[in-house]
């Protein structure tokens, strides 16, 4: 068994028993290390110490829970093994900065630290060939564009630190940025009729953040004032496609496994690097969205 194979079996453990108390020397004897080694190997391949992820999975956990008023936030702490409703309040505060009464009420996109599946790390697969891992199929291929092709909407920058799905957890603010653009666009002129929407996350302007902007297909390179645009320029691109059980997870959890496996996986064993920009495409945001495209231009590495 792989060194990898070992950590994921302990994480999948970690994820069916969120519950219950788990302690690091039954997970490393399941992954037939000391617990020494096996906490070292755990940091170096899911980014986070052992105790530190569980606590992040009961958030990410609690935080789905939370969105069902039925459920009481007390009910909720002890079934994800918080031993009290002020542990839960106080780690949940600590971490997204409001209360779970306060997210209850006014319930926002979160940054959850997303279960890790390691297979996508170590398989390469062939252009137009399907990779199914952890509820995703995802399937690496080439596409040409002709001509540009244009988009009118909002540009945001971001702390890179806070990037969703592998940065520290927190209020997803490209939430809002879709929020606001999708209130505006009736009224955004020069949009396509049912044209693809896009999300690109490129270099800031700042040292440690990063520019994202999201918008929807137009007829030209033009926007009203308050509108920022974006050229998809002629030429080739790698074009990542992927699916998801439903839209929340298709841009939270699978967006960012399917990213890691492009720029940590695909890209390097190809010998390629990519211009500095990342597009996310999809028809729309709509709840029955479940599939998606991440597009990058390949430059060879020198």
């Amino acid at each position: 068994m792989h060194a990898w194979e070992q950590i994921q079996q302990t994480v999948d453990y970690i994820e069916e028993h969120l519950s219950e108390e788990i302690k690091i020397e039954n997970l490393a004897q399941l992954a037939s290390l000391s617990s020494f080694y096996y906490q070292r190997l755990f940091s170096r391949l899911v980014k986070k110490p052992v105790k530190e992820y569980i606590k992040l999975r009961r958030l990410a956990k609690a935080s789905e829970a939370l969105l069902d008023k039925r459920k009481r936030i007390l009910d909720i702490a002890l079934d994800l093994g918080f031993s009290s409703h002020e542990i839960l309040t106080r780690t949940f505060k600590s971490t997204y900065k409001m209360t779970p009464e306060e997210y209850r009420a006014n319930p926002v996109r979160l940054n959850n630290f997303c279960m890790p599946q390691l297979l996508l790390n170590y398989t390469l697969v062939d252009e137009n060939v399907p990779l199914i891992a952890d509820g995703i199929v995802i399937e690496i291929s080439r596409r040409s564009i002709s001509s540009p092709q244009y988009f009118i909407g909002l540009t945001v920058e971001e702390p890179i630190d806070q990037m969703p799905g592998g940065g520290e957890p927190g209020v997803d603010g490209l939430s809002k940025l879709w929020v606001d653009f999708h209130d505006s666009k009736p009224s955004v002129h020069g949009l396509k009729e049912h044209g693809d929407e896009l999300g690109v996350a490129y270099g800031g302007t700042k040292s440690g953040y990063y520019c994202y902007f999201g918008g929807a297909e137009a007829v030209a390179n033009q926007a009203a004032e308050g509108y920022s645009t974006w050229e998809v320029s002629e030429g080739e691109y790698i074009v990542c496609s992927f699916e998801a059980e439903d839209f929340e997870h298709l841009v939270t959890d699978a967006l960012y496994k399917a990213q890691r496996y492009v720029f940590e996986m695909w890209l390097p064993n190809h010998k390629l690097s990519c211009m500095p920009f990342a597009i996310e495409r999809y028809a729309n945001h709509s709840p029955n969205t479940t599939c998606m495209e991440v597009w990058v231009m390949p430059i060879p590495k020198e």
